[in-house]
Order: structure tokens, then C-alpha cells, then sequence
């Protein structure tokens, strides 16, 4: 079989839903790496044929063994190697020559290790290559397919089956946090549909687990835990075929410190890449980044409950303790929901029914709800008709820990869903396991505690406007066809910005003078008043040398700046080479912002966007998004940053030109997209933005081309 394309490499069916397996290094022993997946296997009611793999034994487990997988008399999709990492090729090569689809390799002491290990990986990468075979790990834990009784693992988290079968697919880089992972979703009785551990990666990627995941029709969350990213291109088709299906992701990535980084290096020998980038590409591709694994299994919990989703982010707020209702209240600021009050009328009505309560948003109903259970229900359906609420939390206290009173309050709450069947409800209460159960079957999400019900609030409207988001991107603009190549040596500013103009991205006018002379006839075909900055390629901040000089009104100034900038250039750079002076026009006033370019060793070219000043500097308030991208993801991009209320118009000053920033930066995304093999970085700073509909304009700019290795 020849190599396998990107564009047509072989499914990943054999992995997930093989009709027969074999264990390669199978061991009579059911607590041994080789025994347990037998283990496992035979008493998880699989369906189809097992075959052990062992030379040294005739029978294993009570099953007939055979020396090698060709040995086997019939078909094999899958199988699962748990030999000594020397052994670990041969047994690939004789699956491979059995026409095995796909095989797992337990076994460590790979990259991971360093040396001979990572030879042998290597050889793996290049058999899976070669035969088309697909390959998971080393160093991973396995594969589970719950609805098929498939667990091809050695983690005792699968010990006695007890899975539940769901909507939930989780894809781990860490199998140790895979398999810890699988023990909370037992424990929290979460339904789970495939469940697998990539390890090392020397074929089979995290990627590639989501793209799988993206089109099986039994899959609506994937969870997934990533270290580092092994190949751009699979990873966005992944996250993008993903959010097309209207599949939903919820992430953990590891490696946002310094420490962390190294850490995730050292595990699984691959390089961690910027953490904000990382942040950048899941805003991009509507993925939920969760930042604790209590907030990882909440999210994949709500999502895969058949709710309604949220036309909006205006959250009702119903508790009996006034206390929490603040609690929540606060929560839900934090998380950027719509915590409106009731309508003035609806207000009054609420205390018509009860005197006491609190009305404004949270309503409080106080624990007089236990006195009188229609109040429950009276009070939903004012606020669902009269708030207008997309969502409401309701806390109930431990209202759940009373069969009656819980069950009680359900049949009023299933009246109020059938009223509104386009509106999402959340109970928080604590809940005996018995009534929890019922109110999840009747499609009730259920919370123990208040905040972590407003969190998964939160995360459903993420999901719902990333949906309507998907629907409506703009594509990124089109390259202009005179825009100029990259240069490929350090250019000086007025260079850089004739580049960058060329590239559809506004520049103010300018020009370079070689002398006095010439600065004084710049300066009035320009028109004053005016700025003088030296031109120099070799000099990157020349602020900091005193290099720039303002608000030159006539000749006479223009003239004693040249002379000034020329003289601060020698004595402050004596070995820079110095192409003039650059005369360039005066920007009105605007907000200062900063655009930007780095060259991310994972994802290449990253456009960046940030405010000047300390919101960069002090605060580094900025964002990024993987290049290109379209004007609608520049505008979010925009949105991030906390500074971004300073183009509104602060104190009586006129709104910015937020479209004409947006179009600057998805123009530049093109452009470094197109020629990310070239460079190395570019700098905008400041790109000043203007006050509505007068555009915006890059005042200085920096182009580091990549050096050629």
C-alpha cells in the first residue's frame, strides 16, 4: 500500500468499531499490561472474535493463542500490542502484513525516553506511513467504544464495564489523565460514547480523534485534553469540521506556563506552543476552553443533555436564599450573561404573589416555596413571559434530598417546559441519587452547586453564538495583486510600510530624504505640519535614541530636525547605516493600537491585536488568531481586548473606526498567510484609528524577515 495522503488518510473505523481483535503480548495474567485488555474485553460482553497473541502459550484466558497475528484464521481490525518496546516493530510489521486497520500500542519507552526509544518511534511513524495502517500511541492507554462493549485498555478505571452509554467522546494526550478522566465519568454517572488515548502520536494524532469524532453520528461533545499540537493543517480541519457538524468541544490545554510547557515537552516529547496562541485558535474555531476538570466535565455534562439552546445570554436568576441569588448574580457578570431586571410591572406582580420575595433579578421566593409549592411554577412563568429570560439557574437548596417535595416541584417544572419548550432551565440543588436520576430523565440539567450551574449557563450561550457565528464568517478578503513580496533583508520603515500598503493595509504619506534640501520639499508636498524620523533598517526603536521628532511646522524646523536626527543617529548608532530622513504627515488624532505578526513554530503565521500604551506593555491585553482570517474574526478579535473601550469614545470623544480596523487587520492576516515561509515578524506600531469613518493608519512599521536556514 502506498503512503497516505493528508487529504485521504484511512479512516479510523478499524480503531473505533472493529469487528474482531487481537492482543498482541497477551498474558494468562489479567493484572499485566498484555492481560488486562483480554481481561476486559471477555467480560465486557464484545461481540466479536478475540484472538490472544502469545508464542509461548497455547491457551490464554481460556482462549485459543497463536504465535503471530498472521497466524490468525480470520480477519483482524484491530489490534491491541503490549509488548516490550524492541518487540514492538515487529509485531506492527507482522499486523501490517495481516491487513490489520489499525493497532494500539500500550507499550512505553519511546520518545518519551529519549535514545533508542526514539528511534524505534520513528520507525513506527514510517511503518504507519508506508502500510497505511493506523497507529496509536506508544505510551498510550487504549480505546473504549461503549455502545460496542469495546475497552482495549489496561487502565484499572475500566475495571467491571460500568459505563454508561452516551453523547460524549473524549480524545486524551495524557493516559494517565485520560484514565482518570474515565473514572470521573463513571462517578458522576456521565454517558460516554468513544474514549481514547493518544500518547505519544506517532500516527494517530489528537486531531485526527476529533475529526473522527466530528462525523460519527453518536458523538454531540468532545472533551479533549492536548499538550501540544503535532500538525496545523489536521488540527484546524479537525476543529472546523468540528463546528461545521455542530459538534461541541470542550478543551483543557495544558503548557500555559512556563513550567507547564516543560513539563508537557518532557511527557510526551512534543514542543508546546504560546499558550495565548492556543487561546487565539479555540476563540477562532468555537471551542470551550475549560480551565479546571470539575469546569471540564460540567461543560461536557451540559452539552450533552437535550436542551433547548439559548437564543440569547439574558439570564433569570430564581433562588430561596437571597444570598446565593447575589452569589450567582455575580458569577454571571463575570461571565459576561445579561443578569436584567424583571420589568417594573412583572416586579409588582411578584410581590402581589408573594409580599416577601425579592423581585428585581434574582427573584428570591425565600423559603416560603416549601410552603407553597405553586408559588415554583407562578413565579417561572413571570419571569419566562415577562423578563423575557433566554435561560434561568434556579437554586433550590436541598430541596433534592426529599423524594416528595422534589417530585413535587418536577411535575410543576415539566408544566412550565412544555409552556416553554424554547428555553433552557438549570436546577441547583442537592439531589439524592434516586432524584437526580429522575429529573436528568426528564431532561432537567441538575448542579449541585450555584456558580457551577451558571458556568455551564455560560458555556451554552458560548455555543449557541459560536453557532450562529459559524453561519455567518465572512471570508478572509483577497490578496491585492500588485501587493509586494516580503523583503528579504532588514528594510528600514518607510520600506516596511510600502510593503504593507501594497498589501491593502492604510500607511500615512511619506517620503525618505537624503538631504536637508530634499526633507524641506518633502515636507511641503506633504504639507505641514509634519514628522521627521531617521530611515534607518538598522535601528528598530528609534524613539529610544531621540530618532523622531513632531509637529514641525515650516521650513526652518525641518530643516534644524535633519540636521538633529543625522547627529543623534552618530552618536547614539555610529555603525548603522542611515538612508535618510523619513518626512511624513501628521495623523490626526486617534486611539493608538498595535497590529502584528510572529511566526508560531506550530501554526505559523499568528496576527496579533492590542492596545497601545500599558494595555500591552503593562497589562499584556492582547489577542491573537491564527492567519488568515476574515473581518468578522478581526472584529472578535477586537472585542477581546479589555482596552477596546477606549474606541468607543471616552469623555466626549468621538466613537474610533472599529470597520476600518477590522478590514487593516484581516488584510493583514491575508498577507501574512501567504507568505508566512518568509517572515519572521512584522510590527505595526502605532497603527492609529481614527475617528468614525475617517479610516485609520499605520504611523510606524517593522518587517523582520525569517532567516533562511
Amino acid at each position: 500500500m502506498g503512503s497516505p495522503t493528508e487529504a485521504t488518510r484511512a479512516s479510523l473505523s478499524p480503531l473505533f468499531h472493529p469487528r474482531a481483535i487481537a492482543v498482541y503480548g497477551a498474558s494468562s495474567d489479567p493484572t499485566k499490561i498484555g492481560g488486562r485488555p483480554l481481561d476486559f474485553l471477555k467480560g465486557s460482553g464484545f461481540d466479536g472474535p478475540l484472538y490472544p497473541i502469545n508464542p509461548k502459550a497455547a491457551v490464554i484466558q481460556g482462549l485459543p493463542s497463536f504465535a503471530t497475528v498472521s497466524a490468525v484464521p480470520g480477519p483482524v481490525d484491530l489490534a491491541i500490542v503490549a509488548v516490550p518496546a524492541p518487540a514492538v516493530l515487529a509485531a506492527l510489521e507482522d499486523c501490517a502484513a495481516k491487513g490489520v486497520g489499525a493497532a494500539v500500542v500500550l507499550s512505553s519507552g519511546f520518545a518519551e525516553v529519549g535514545g533508542q526509544g526514539a528511534e524505534w518511534q520513528l520507525g513506527i511513524s514510517a511503518l504507519a506511513r508506508r502500510t497505511g495502517m493506523r497507529v496509536v500511541g506508544p505510551n498510550c492507554m487504549g480505546v473504549i467504544n461503549v455502545k460496542r462493549r469495546i475497552l482495549g485498555t489496561f487502565t484499572p478505571s475500566a475495571a467491571g464495564f460500568g459505563l454508561v452509554p452516551g453523547r460524549i467522546s473524549l480524545v486524551s494526550q495524557s493516559g494517565a489523565f485520560g484514565g482518570y478522566c474515565l473514572s470521573l465519568i463513571r462517578q458522576r454517572g456521565l454517558g460516554l460514547n468513544l474514549w481514547v488515548t493518544t500518547g505519544n502520536q506517532s500516527d494517530v494524532d489528537f486531531a485526527d480523534c476529533v475529526s473522527h469524532f466530528a462525523q460519527d453520528e453518536g458523538t454531540q461533545v468532545i472533551v479533549g485534553y492536548i499538550e501540544a499540537a503535532t500538525d496545523k493543517a489536521r488540527l484546524i480541519a479537525a476543529l472546523e469540521l468540528a463546528r461545521d457538524n455542530g459538534k461541541r468541544i470542550v478543551v483543557m490545554k495544558v503548557g500555559s506556563s512556563e513550567a507547564g510547557a516543560q513539563a508537557a515537552a518532557s511527557h510526551t516529547a512534543s514542543l508546546a506552543g504560546s499558550d495565548q496562541v492556543y487561546d487565539g485558535l479555540f476563540r477562532q474555531y468555537g471551542v470551550y476552553r475549560a480551565r479546571s476538570i470539575d469546569e471540564l466535565f460540567d461543560i461536557a455534562y451540559a452539552c450533552s443533555l437535550s436542551t433547548p439552546t439559548p437564543q440569547g445570554r439574558r439570564l433569570g436568576l430564581l433562588t430561596v436564599s437571597g444570598g446565593v441569588g447575589a452569589l450567582m448574580a455575580d458569577v454571571a457578570a463575570e461571565c459576561g450573561l445579561d443578569v436584567a431586571p424583571m420589568p417594573e410591572d412583572a416586579q409588582r406582580r411578584l410581590k402581589e404573589i408573594l409580599p416577601f420575595c425579592g423581585p428585581r433579578n434574582p427573584v428570591d421566593m425565600t423559603a416560603q416555596l416549601v410552603n407553597d409549592l405553586s408559588l415554583f411554577e407562578k413565579n417561572f412563568v413571570l419571569m419566562l413571559e415577562e423578563g423575557g429570560y433566554d435561560l434561568i439557574v434556579a437554586f433550590l437548596s436541598s430541596v433534592g434530598q426529599v423524594l416528595d417535595l422534589s417530585s413535587a416541584l418536577l411535575l410543576q417544572l415539566q408544566k412550565v417546559l412544555a409552556r416553554f419548550p424554547d428555553r433552557t432551565v438549570i436546577v441547583s440543588m442537592l439531589a439524592s441519587p434516586e432524584v437526580r436520576k429522575v429529573y436528568e430523565a426528564a431532561g432537567v440539567m441538575l448542579f449541585d452547586e450555584p456558580t457551577r450551574a451558571v458556568r455551564a449557563a455560560r458555556a451554552l450561550v458560548h455555543f449557541a453564538q459560536e453557532a450562529q457565528r459559524a453561519r455567518t464568517r465572512s471570508a478572509p478578503p483577497v490578496l491585492p495583486a500588485p501587493a509586494l513580496a516580503p523583503p528579504r533583508h532588514a528594510v528600514n520603515e518607510a520600506e516596511a510600510k510600502a510593503v504593507l500598503a501594497s498589501a491593502g493595509i492604510p500607511v500615512v504619506r511619506e517620503l525618505v530624504a537624503a538631504t536637508a534640501d530634499a526633507a524641506a520639499r518633502g515636507a511641503v508636498e506633504i504639507g505641514y505640519p509634519v514628522v521627521l524620523k531617521i530611515a534607518s533598517a538598522d535601528i528598530a526603536h528609534k524613539s529610544e535614541i531621540g530618532g523622531v521628532i513632531v509637529g514641525l511646522q515650516d521650513e526652518a524646523q525641518v530643516r534644524a530636525a535633519f540636521g538633529t536626527l543625522l547627529q543623534r543617529a552618530k552618536t547614539h548608532a555610529p555603525q548603522a547605516r542611515i538612508d535618510g530622513v523619513v518626512v511624513a504627515q501628521m495623523a490626526g488624532k486617534g486611539v493608538e493600537t498595535i497590529l502584528g505578526v510572529v511566526r508560531d513554530p506550530v501554526f505559523g503565521a499568528v496576527v496579533m491585536f492590542g492596545l497601545g500604551g500599558v494595555f500591552v506593555e503593562a497589562f499584556k491585553d492582547v489577542a491573537f488568531r491564527v492567519a488568515p482570517f476574515g473581518v468578522d474574526e478581526a472584529r472578535a478579535m477586537i472585542d477581546e481586548v479589555k482596552g477596546r473601550i477606549l474606541l468607543t469614545g471616552l469623555r466626549g470623544q468621538l466613537p474610533s473606526d472599529e470597520a476600518a480596523l477590522a478590514e487593516a487587520i484581516a488584510a493583514l492576516s491575508v498577507y501574512a498567510a501567504r507568505h508566512e515561509a518568509a517572515i519572521e515578524s512584522i510590527d505595526i506600531n502605532p497603527f492609529v484609528v481614527l475617528p468614525r469613518g475617517q479610516g485609520a493608519l499605520a504611523l510606524d512599521a517593522l518587517i523582520v524577515p525569517r532567516a533562511k536556514g
